[in-house]
C-alpha cells in the first residue's frame, strides 16, 4: 500500500499544519425573549450594528420556545430602520423529518405562502410544515448569515439552518436560502411566531447577533 506524502513528507511523519483564517466573530447584541410578540433588530437602536461595518452578520437562536402550539418562526427585513418590515424576498426551503417513532424520514422542498417564497413581501419561515411544539421541553435552534445587508448596488442574501422539536413529537430540520430583493441597504430585521391563523408571542430563548470580519 502506498503511503500519501504532503511536501515528500509521510502524513504519518507530520505533526502541525497550516491554519485558515475563516474570519472572527464579534458580539454584537443579545435579546432574550419574554413572551415578545415580535423581536427586532435595528440599526443604531439598543446597540445594534447592521450595516456596512461588516460584510456580513450571524444571528444564532437558542431555546426558541413558541406561546402557542405548532408555531412557525419567521423573519422579514426593513430597508427603513424598522418603520415597516415587508421587503421582497425570493426563496428556496428544503427540510428533513423523523419522528419519535421511527416513521420513515422524508426530505421535502417546501412551497407555501411562508416557505419558499417568490418575490414575496410575507415573512419567511425557518421552522415550517408540523411546527414548533409549546411542551416545556420543545424548542429550536439555529442561525440566519445574512450577506453585505448594507450593499446599494446588488441584491443581498441569507442562509438559514434550523433544528426544532415538532409538536408530533418528531426531528426537523429546515434548510432555508435565498435573496433580498432591493437595492436599498437593509439596516433591520424582525422575528415573530405564528400557528397558522394568527401572529403568537415568542415566549423563550435568546436570539444573538455578530459580526463577521
Amino acid at each position: 500500500m502506498s503511503i500519501v506524502k504532503l511536501n515528500n513528507r509521510a502524513v504519518k511523519d507530520i505533526t502541525t499544519f497550516g491554519s485558515v483564517s475563516s474570519g472572527s466573530l464579534t458580539f454584537i447584541k443579545k435579546i432574550t425573549a419574554n413572551e415578545d410578540a415580535t423581536i427586532s433588530f435595528v440599526h443604531g437602536s439598543s446597540s445594534v450594528v447592521f450595516d456596512s461595518t461588516y460584510k456580513e452578520y450571524l444571528f444564532t437562536f437558542k431555546n426558541i420556545h413558541p406561546g402557542a402550539n405548532a408555531c412557525d418562526f419567521l423573519f422579514q427585513f426593513s430597508t427603513n430602520s424598522g418603520s415597516s418590515y415587508g421587503v421582497a424576498m425570493t426563496t428556496t426551503c428544503f427540510q428533513a423529518y423523523h419522528q419519535e417513532d421511527d416513521n420513515p424520514a422524508n426530505l421535502n422542498f417546501r412551497t407555501g405562502s411562508v416557505n419558499s417564497l417568490g418575490n414575496s413581501t410575507n415573512f419567511q419561515s425557518i421552522s415550517t410544515a408540523d411546527g414548533i411544539g409549546d411542551d416545556n421541553d420543545q424548542c429550536l435552534d439555529g442561525f440566519l448569515r445574512v450577506f453585505n445587508p448594507a450593499d446599494t448596488t446588488f441584491t443581498k442574501h441569507f442562509i438559514a439552518n434550523a433544528t426544532h422539536y415538532t409538536n408530533d413529537n418528531a426531528s426537523m430540520n429546515t434548510f432555508v436560502a435565498g435573496y433580498i430583493n432591493t437595492t436599498s441597504a437593509v439596516n433591520a430585521i424582525q422575528f415573530k411566531m405564528n400557528n397558522g391563523s394568527a401572529d403568537q408571542d415568542t415566549d423563550k430563548g435568546d436570539i444573538c447577533l455578530y459580526g463577521i470580519n
